[in-house]
């Protein structure tokens, strides 16, 4: 399906670009429909096609070393995927699937070499564009390497999960023991002093109804708060696991310079040795 140029309009890749130079693009590239569960590409197809949001939903995913599927991306609208590639002409890295009806705008190399043929200012827009979200990127790397998991948890937890953490906090303290036994006496001594005008005379009929109520009720909110901290300690373990990754890709990274630098200076030393010699 042919492309409107108003659509390339409201791409960030493409904004900068006037008028002549968007209709030039407008008249290569495609409009494609994808229906939701649809592939739109999968890992190791030829890099011929990269791929510009316009409505719906993508999610962009890859496989990690353990063959897990990890989510690389979920672009919105005017966002790309699948460029670097394309760009590159090598396999695409990534799998690509639309989660609901999509639209997206199809480019191939071609179509921006024509471009660029046509108007080759216009390669100077594009890289300006392509600059601000690599370092958009370089920023979310960082965020994401450094995320406090205690502040993920909670920027997600529902009010039904905090009240839980609430109550458990609450029933666990010493503040609530000394609190329920002093109220506990006070209850049992008033009726105690008031004998056969008591409310709730000896054996506490009453007052066993309310504390199994209240078993009853606490022992799930408490389970509740449980498996939210089960949560908070599985999602810490998944953020040390990929620290310890990054930290040793990195010390083995530096371990191959020092090796090269080792090999570099006896290299110097062999050749000293054969000038003096």
């Amino acid at each position: 399906m042919a492309c409107n140029p108003e659509a390339l309009k409201h791409v960030p890749l493409f904004a900068l670009l006037d008028e002549e130079e968007t209709a030039v693009l407008a008249g290569q590239v495609e409009l494609k429909k994808f229906a939701p569960r649809q592939r739109i590409y999968k890992m190791g197809d030829a890099s011929g096609q990269a791929y510009v949001m316009v409505s719906g939903k993508v999610r962009v995913t890859t496989l990690d070393q353990d063959q897990q599927e990890v989510i690389v991306d979920e672009p919105t609208h005017g966002e790309f995927f699948g460029f670097a590639s394309m760009l590159e002409q090598t396999p695409h890295q990534t799998s690509a699937i639309a989660l609901e009806e999509t639209e997206c705008i199809e480019v191939n190399r071609q179509d921006i070499a024509v471009l660029l043929q046509r108007k080759p200012l216009a390669g100077m827009d594009m890289l300006a564009v392509l600059g601000r979200q690599f370092h958009a990127s370089q920023q979310l790397v960082r965020v994401r390497a450094s995320r406090n998991p205690n502040e993920v948890i909670e920027k997600e937890a529902t009010l039904g999960e905090r009240l839980a953490d609430s109550v458990a906090r609450l029933g666990g303290s010493w503040a609530f023991i000394i609190v329920f036994l002093v109220l506990s006496t006070i209850y049992v001594g008033a009726n105690v002093f008031l004998r056969r005008s008591a409310w709730d005379p000896y054996p506490f009929i009453l007052l066993n109804l309310f504390l199994s109520m209240l078993a009853a009720i606490q022992a799930p909110v408490i389970m509740m708060s449980q498996n939210r901290q089960d949560t908070k300690d599985r999602l810490r373990s998944e953020l040390d696991f990929d620290v310890n990754r990054r930290a040793e890709s990195e010390i083995h990274g530096l371990a191959r310079k020092l090796n090269l630098l080792g090999d570099q200076i006896a290299d110097v030393e062999d050749l000293l040795r054969q000038k003096l010699s």
